[in-house]
């Protein structure tokens, strides 16, 4: 080995800078493309001292043992650094490459697999995976991973730099050398398509529509494109688009199981439940060994009230992959469901496997909490609880004090004064029915009672408003402040009626029936309370309030498809509930008498006196089917959607109760003003009602 070079030198006795890390980091790369792999292990070790965790160094010290010949080493190193970074597909595929040189093919095979689940802008481990699979006798899957490897082996050395960014999830970064590399080369689709993921990851998309659709203009049989260009339609809302996009896939490849997927799921989301169910049946037959479409059809006949061929599906699901978390949660989250001895044995077992990703592990975590409190066993079933909400925190990354100054941005910056300044502005439609608050709360119930009416039709959970929001944010970094609502008192008059006019464009869609007044439960919506009533004023809005400590509990058990991240910690759910309760009162003030409040203990208490206050307050007439709401035939999409097929029940309202022992963290976020104080008949014994 040559001798040691001067410029290795560069550690002082104080701990360096990042400038001086990023340098030393720098250095190791031109040492191990010389071979220099001693003096690239030693300065490795020099950073590592000063800072242990350091992702990249010690990503490269992996990389510099492997060279070395050093393969335990390696992988050892690899173990240290997926320890910290389980979802650095680079860290799996060096490992996997250690494990390929020391003779362990089995383990290099599910390294290489697990890598570019993380990271699918990784040619090497495709390449591996097309070798391995070919070896193994299976075709279809060698073909797969040999087209990945091709893709990225034609693209730009500079765009597969972007891909790996992008997985990686070093957006900012991505999108400085994308638009670089669009500068130089002008239209490429390809780079085109990744500043449109970029744009869709920070919200934009307006920018990733445009891109696409100027892509397709350069490449109209591009069907990856097509494929892009349907997702940013579907979260722009353009479902009749997106559906149209979807049909002309589907007839350029009719035996292309992805796009007879994109169709169905299209047509769900429009509403077209005979179609997307035909075509999910259809992969079913088609593809019988793919977990992912037999746990998709279980939901698509769950939204329809089909339960007993949802449960068959969702059991076909795991019975193809025993580890598949999200099927075992499907089960659970029926909420009418009760698992085997045979099931819980096996998701005890499948949990506490070392080989179980992280998202199957949480999964299976709920879906335990659940069957162990289903049989009255409080104390495991607050445990698995816990550990799949450790997990699920850990993922999303949230931060309860950041959601506190946003959500205090409403009550600064909305005030009685802009609304007086603005008054009479927005769409003086009266269609929409707003039922907002906190997932848990009673809203299913809620819209289920209203939707039972001759004049309403139930939606969804829709997203225009949020979108909105985003919209009027802009596109801000995570430490920046958001400059809405702080920009409302900017928007010009007529924005107002632009925006609601768009609002009921865009949700015409879900409008099947033709009634006069149709609902939004977004929970999520009472942030922006201020916004609806700008751009709708006459729109009426319903807050589902559910007590504190059963509704932050109830969230805290339930594992949502997206959002919600704040209710993944006791802690998190309790700040999050104060800061609603007191951003409510602020709406109270400022717009007096435009929310009704809905108490859920109260509707299960005097169903009638609460049906007629509700429709009071909508303008509309009695009628017994609000009443007689569990007899309504109609989808239902959310957690509860099995439960409000049922008459009005008790069961659910004090089950927090059980758990009284493990909520101390609960009670202090609320404070003592909203948390009761512990019951006196002792931990985990519920007192019987009347």
């Amino acid at each position: 080995m040559p001798a040691p070079d001067p410029k290795d030198s560069l550690l002082t006795e104080t701990a360096p800078s990042v400038a001086e890390t990023d340098q030393m980091l720098g250095r190791v790369r031109q040492l191990i493309e010389r071979s220099q792999l001693t003096q690239a292990v030693e300065l490795c070790h020099r950073v590592l001292d000063a800072e242990p965790g350091h992702r990249e160094a010690l990503y490269m010290l992996a990389v510099a043992h492997y060279y070395q010949k050093q393969y335990l080493k390696s992988v050892t190193t690899c173990d240290t650094l997926i320890a910290l970074e389980p979802k650095l597909g680079r860290a799996h595929q060096q490992r996997a490459h250690g494990l390929r040189e020391m003779g362990d093919r089995p383990g290099a095979f599910a390294a290489y697999q697990k890598a570019v689940a993380h990271n699918s802008a990784l040619a090497a481990s495709w390449q591996m995976l097309a070798e391995m699979h070919a070896a193994a006798g299976n075709p279809a899957a060698a073909e797969f991973a040999r087209d990945q490897h091709d893709y990225l082996r034609r693209l730009p050395p500079e765009l597969l730099g972007v891909a790996n960014l992008i997985r990686e999830g070093r957006y900012l970064k991505a999108e400085t050398l994308c638009r670089s590399f669009l500068q130089t080369h002008g239209h490429h689709v390809e780079a085109m398509r990744f500043l449109a993921e970029i744009g869709a990851t920070f919200n934009a998309y307006d920018e990733a529509e445009f891109l696409l659709e100027s892509a397709l203009v350069l490449e109209p049989d591009n069907t990856s494109a097509q494929v892009d260009y349907v997702d940013i339609l579907h979260k722009r809302q353009k479902f009749e688009k997106a559906l149209e996009q979807a049909r002309d896939l589907r007839a350029k490849g009719p035996d292309v199981p992805q796009f007879e997927l994109l169709f169905a799921n299209e047509s769900l989301a429009v509403g077209n439940f005979d179609d997307a169910l035909s075509a999910y049946r259809h992969l079913a037959v088609e593809t019988p060994n793919n977990p992912t479409i037999h746990l998709t059809l279980g939901h698509a006949l769950k939204t329809v009230g089909q339960q007993t061929e949802a449960v068959s599906a969702y059991r076909r699901a795991y019975a193809i992959r025993p580890d598949f978390g999200d099927a075992y949660w499907s089960l659970a989250n029926l909420k009418t469901y009760r698992f085997t001895d045979d099931e819980i044995a096996s998701m005890e077992r499948l949990e506490a496997a070392p080989t179980t990703e992280p998202v199957d592990r949480y999964h299976l975590d709920f879906a335990l909490g659940k069957a162990l409190e289903d049989r009255g066993d409080y104390a495991r079933s607050f445990a698995a609880y816990d550990r799949g909400n450790r997990l699920k925190r850990e993922e999303v990354g949230y931060d309860w004090r950041r959601m506190s100054r946003d959500i205090a941005l409403q009550s600064e910056h909305c005030t009685a004064e802009l609304f007086a300044a603005r008054q009479g502005v927005g769409s003086q439609a009266p269609d929409p029915i707003f039922i907002l608050g906190l997932p848990r709360a009673g809203s299913t119930l809620l819209e289920q009672i209203l939707a039972s009416h001759s004049q309403v039709e139930g939606t969804m959970e829709l997203p225009n408003i949020l979108a909105l929001a985003h919209r009027l944010n802009g596109r801000q970094r995570i430490d920046e402040e958001s400059v809405y609502p702080g920009n409302l008192g900017e928007v010009p008059i007529d924005r107002f009626q632009a925006f609601g006019e768009a609002y009921l464009r865009d949700t015409k869609i879900h409008r099947k029936q033709g009634t006069p007044f149709f609902i939004d439960k977004m929970p999520n919506n009472f942030k922006h309370i201020g916004l609806i009533h700008l751009i709708l004023p006459n729109a009426k809005i319903i807050d589902a309030r559910r007590d504190p400590m059963g509704c932050c509990f109830s969230g805290f058990k339930q594992l949502f498809a997206e959002g919600q991240e704040f209710t993944y910690g006791l802690e998190e759910i309790g700040h999050y509930y104060r800061d609603y309760v007191d951003l409510m009162d602020h709406w109270d003030r400022v717009l007096p008498g435009k929310v009704l409040r809905v108490q859920y203990q109260d509707v299960v208490d005097d169903l009638e006196t609460q049906v007629r206050r509700i429709l009071d307050h909508c303008g509309l007439p009695f009628e017994d089917g609000c009443i007689n709401f569990h007899q309504t035939e109609r989808a239902v999409r959310t957690a509860s959607s099995e439960q409000v097929r049922q008459p009005i029940f008790r069961s659910g309202l004090d089950q927090w109760e059980h758990f009284e022992p493990y909520l101390a963290p609960l009670r202090e976020a609320l404070g003592p003003d909203l948390a009761p104080p512990p019951p006196a008949h002792g931990a985990g014994q519920p007192q019987k009602r009347d």
